[in-house]
């Protein structure tokens, strides 16, 4: 029996029928296979989706054919509210989460699995676009020239080597943090072009320049370095490397980014605090600050659409305002 299944009665949590999990992992599957999204990305669609199936059990449907549109706008409704099983979610995440739903009663009209989109009409609330925060170039100067402590010796001064060519590359290059620890040695060519082959979202690569100054410490870290740290492992191809010889990982990546903002005397907490992603947001806009078109940035950053790029631009125009405010004879009343 599928629909509207009849209550126990023996007070038991309800729990997601079989036919409501196989439309979920056919989804899932397809958003792999045919959209290959990143596996971070389809772990928040698998949490939205969970929280969207215990919704539906609670609420005595047990297939999608048997969900009303209002069910879906009262779900989306509540998903900034939070319930007695689940907190509320931030707008970004309210958003994500409704958007899985919708994407979910999609695939299942285009399977044959329901008459119609219960979801046709859900219009979830856009998040308020937040600028990015951006580092100003001599902010950026003192972090990468703080990263090598000036005291490194042995060991230290091979991890200080280390930390420095890392935070070289993410803003010579704009990578993300998981395309910097996901690089190999053979996507570098340092000495021909000076360019490297990143590996971005969805499977998507791209070459990008390196940049004198990451070159220059991406050769010292190679040559004088990273042959230390490879002697204490397996060999792995990864360019950075932790002091056991492995791949360094995203989370160790941040804490190197933290250590040299604190000893910057840059923010590591509150609305201003540099993050893994602040690198990256300032090679954008020092770009578009020297006159690259938003379509280079765009392919630069590895975006699919310019407009996930022309964010960057609402920075530079603030930056202008701020400028004219303070240097403009008439720019106050």
């Amino acid at each position: 029996m599928t629909g509207r299944a009849q209550e126990t009665g023996d007070g038991a949590t309800p729990q997601p029928s079989p036919a409501l999990r196989r439309a979920v992992r056919g989804y899932l599957d397809h958003l792999t296979v045919e959209r290959g999204l990143s596996a971070n990305t389809l772990s928040a669609y698998r949490r939205d989706l969970d929280r969207y199936l215990a919704h539906l059990a609670g609420s005595g449907v047990d297939d999608l054919a048997a969900v009303a549109p209002a069910d879906i706008t009262g779900y989306v409704a509540r998903l900034r509210d939070g319930d007695e099983r689940h907190p509320p979610l931030s707008a970004a995440s309210a958003a994500r989460a409704a958007s899985a739903v919708r994407g979910l009663h999609r695939f299942a009209l285009r399977e044959g699995l329901v008459g119609e989109d219960a979801s046709r009409d859900v219009r979830p609330a856009v998040p308020t676009r937040r600028l990015p925060k951006a580092l100003d170039v001599t902010e950026v100067i003192r972090l990468l020239e703080t990263a090598v402590p000036a005291d490194a010796a042995g060991a230290d001064a091979a991890l200080a080597l280390r930390d420095r060519a890392l935070l070289e590359f993410l803003y010579g290059t704009g990578a993300r943090i998981s395309e910097a620890v996901g690089a190999a040695v053979d996507d570098l060519d340092l000495p021909a072009e000076g360019t490297a082959v990143l590996h971005g979202k969805g499977g998507r690569t791209r070459t990008v320049p390196i940049g004198g100054y990451a070159t220059e410490a991406l050769r010292a870290y190679l040559t004088r370095a990273r042959p230390l740290l490879v002697a204490a492992g397996r060999g792995t191809p990864a360019v950075f490397l932790n002091n056991r010889g492995g791949a360094l990982s995203r989370q160790s990546a941040w804490t190197i980014l933290r250590r040299a903002a604190q000893r910057a005397g840059l923010p590591v907490d509150g609305p201003r605090a540099v993050s893994p992603h602040t690198l990256r947001h300032s090679y954008a806009t020092h770009l578009l600050d020297g006159g690259a078109d938003v379509r280079v940035v765009q392919e630069l950053l590895g975006h699919a659409s310019v407009t996930t790029t022309q964010v960057y631009t609402l920075v530079t125009v603030e930056r202008l305002r701020e400028v004219y405010a303070t240097a403009h004879p008439r720019a106050r009343a």
